[in-house]
């Protein structure tokens, strides 16, 4: 606790003279005070509401710097710009900066000049960050899209598991968590993890009384037709419209600039020059509409987006909430358009039952684990590619197996380190007094020499000469920020202790696999919650609202489809017809490839297109099999392939 909390008078002048606004808007403000007065908090506020300045704020009058953890780098970008142009000294450390750019954020935040951080989680792994990070006093750890901490969201990532631990690693004395999309089970989760008192969690409500939502019941051939009737209406509105994959982005914006519609695609198959100039384009008003899988959106803060249209169903409500959130920021009328129908709902759960691992990969991985002493040394991909258990579900097997007791994570690091001069090796090696020339000399020795690029040799330093890796690292570095080598580093090893050998591996592993089997329950329950929504006889607004908690919403909005009187009803999806005989054939063709009989699951896997690292090293996807049922639900094509289900 603060003794010295500033007072109201200091934050309304720092808002004022730094961010240019004369009041705080709904919920900032209890949760800035309650920052300032040095103790964690969450804010639960729907998108466009102003979470970021919750944050950006205090780190201004906080004494030590703000460390922001973002799930994405255009995120990361757009609240760099804007605390830059207001003269805050603001910056990330990420994978798109030369050495040149990395260092020079390093030097400003070592002296202290560095208010804000930003990274992502990924880059925690970095033995080399962390060792820089555990040297700067830091006053809070902000973490944005705090929902990816539970294994309940809709978003989970493994990673963010592991934020509590760093907090205590980095000895942050406090913590910030912002979302949008919680509903009460995941912020029970996140306040839980991160030891934050009930009265701290701030919650403005969700519902939203200028966004007009309205479901279209419309099979696959109509969706074209309903669309430009939709857009026909006020074509210069600026729209978002919403789809699944990138060919659907680029041949439906096809359809509206024939139309005569001023719009283009966007999808992450688009290089990242041409996807911010679009960006750009569309947050100026050169272009109209935008066709964009869910690669655009994060950070976008237009204001006047007047209308968000899904061609395709969202993954979930919690990205439906997300996705409408982007319109009618200014707080004017929008709409928010659904096209519906239950043709791709096989599709959204086929993605949900290949994240499943099954019981016998996770017995063969605890057996790996238990037979490597007492450390375990995992790189992810080729540990994923082992044990045929997707790299996501992967890591979070993993965490499941700390939180067992049975491994405990002891450091990462970087397998491989390798390095150029820019300064010749003589004049390096004479920058040192004699002992240390000798450690450097060695360094240098146990490196073997390509054309331009020396690789380190770990192992010939400690035999040969005694020297510890973690010193070598250490001067590496050292050389890297005086620009004398430039250093690269890949192949992340992530280090293991093996606590406990467990009685029974079979039933360990049943336990576990069950933990998985609870998150696919909850997962496919997700996607039905949406068909729930959207078919829901009651208000829209409302029910969108109290999925989330707010039971402030008003019972009939009087701006949905379901108050208007147009309650959506979906047609059943017309599915793939089975036939045995041809199931049989397609999955003989798979058998014939492999070494080891194929389990039930994962012939099931192979019909509906969903693959697996066994499946890549089958080459399935050539087979004429691979994906031939994916409209079909999994559990139909599991009892027709011999399964239980």
């Amino acid at each position: 606790m603060m003794n010295d909390a500033p007072s109201i008078e200091q934050i309304d002048a720092t808002l004022q003279t730094y961010f240019g606004f004369e009041d705080l808007r709904t919920g900032q403000r209890p949760v800035i005070e309650t920052v300032l007065t040095g103790r964690s908090c969450a804010a639960i506020f729907p998108t466009g509401s102003g979470k970021s300045l919750c944050y950006q704020l205090p780190a201004l009058m906080l004494p030590h710097l703000t460390l922001v953890i973002s799930p994405l780098l255009a995120l990361m970008k757009d609240q760099l710009a804007f605390l830059q142009q207001r003269n805050i000294c603001a910056a990330s450390i990420d994978s798109s900066q030369s050495r040149e750019e990395t260092q020079a954020v390093i030097e400003q935040a070592r002296s202290g000049e560095l208010k804000v951080l930003m990274i992502s989680v990924e880059r925690l792994k970095n033995e080399r960050f962390r060792h820089f990070i555990k040297q700067i006093p830091i006053s809070l750890l902000v973490v944005d899209e705090a929902h990816c901490i539970s294994e309940w969201g809709h978003n989970f990532r493994p990673d963010y598991l592991k934020l509590p631990s760093y907090q205590k690693e980095f000895a942050i004395p406090q913590c910030l968590l912002l979302t949008a999309t919680a509903t009460e089970a995941v912020i029970k989760d996140m306040q839980s993890k991160f030891a934050i008192n009930k009265q701290d969690v701030v919650t403005t409500g969700f519902y939203r009384s200028n966004l007009d939502l309205t479901v279209i019941p419309c099979n696959d051939e109509q969706k074209n037709e309903q669309l430009l009737a939709a857009l026909a209406k006020q074509p210069n509105h600026p729209t978002i419209v919403y789809v699944t994959l990138q060919s659907t982005s680029e041949s439906v914006a096809q359809l509206l600039r024939e139309s005569g519609l001023n719009c283009h695609a966007y999808h992450a198959g688009l290089d990242n020059e041409v996807r911010q100039r679009i960006q750009q384009q569309f947050m100026s008003g050169e272009i109209t509409i935008i066709v964009a899988t869910i690669a655009f959106g994060m950070g976008v803060d237009k204001a006047d987006i007047r209308r968000v249209v899904h061609y395709d169903m969202p993954k979930s409500i919690e990205n439906y909430a997300q996705e409408i959130g982007r319109a009618g920021r200014d707080g004017k009328h929008s709409d928010c358009i659904l096209l519906g129908n239950k043709s791709g709902i096989c599709t959204l759960e086929n993605f949900v039952y290949g994240d499943t691992p099954e019981q016998q990969e996770i017995r063969a991985l605890l057996e790996h684990a238990f037979s490597q002493g007492q450390q375990w040394e995992v790189v992810i991909s080729r540990l994923s590619s082992d044990s045929n258990i997707r790299q996501l579900p992967l890591k979070t097997l993993l965490v499941y197996m700390e939180m067992f007791g049975l491994i405990s994570a002891q450091y990462s690091y970087f397998a491989d380190y390798r390095f150029k001069f820019l300064k010749d090796k003589a004049e390096i090696i004479n920058q040192f007094d004699p002992q240390r020339q000798t450690f450097v000399r060695a360094l240098f020795d146990c490196s073997s020499q390509a054309k331009v690029w020396n690789q380190v040799d770990f192992d010939a330093l400690w035999q040969h000469f005694g020297e510890e890796r973690q010193r070598a690292i250490a001067a590496l570095d050292y050389f890297n920020q005086k620009g004398w080598i430039e250093l690269e580093s890949k192949l992340m090893t992530e280090v293991y202790r093996v606590d406990a050998q467990p009685d029974s591996v079979s039933e360990l592993a049943d336990k576990l696999w069950q933990l998985f089997a609870d998150k696919e329950r909850s997962d496919i329950e997700r996607i039905h919650n949406l068909l729930n929504l959207f078919e829901s006889q009651s208000c829209l607004s409302h029910t969108l609202a109290n999925y989330f908690g707010d039971n402030q919403a008003p019972h009939q909005c009087g701006h949905c489809s379901v108050c208007r009187g147009q309650v959506a009803k979906f047609a059943e999806s017309g599915s793939s017809s089975i036939d045995d005989k041809q199931i049989a054939i397609w999955v003989e063709q798979l058998s014939q490839r492999a070494e080891q009989p194929l389990s039930n699951t994962l012939k099931t896997k192979f019909l509906c297109g969903i693959s697996t690292p066994r499946l890549t090293k089958l080459k399935a996807r050539i087979l004429a099999g691979f994906g031939q049922l994916e409209n079909v639900p999994f559990a139909q094509v599991l009892k027709h392939v011999g399964g239980e289900v």
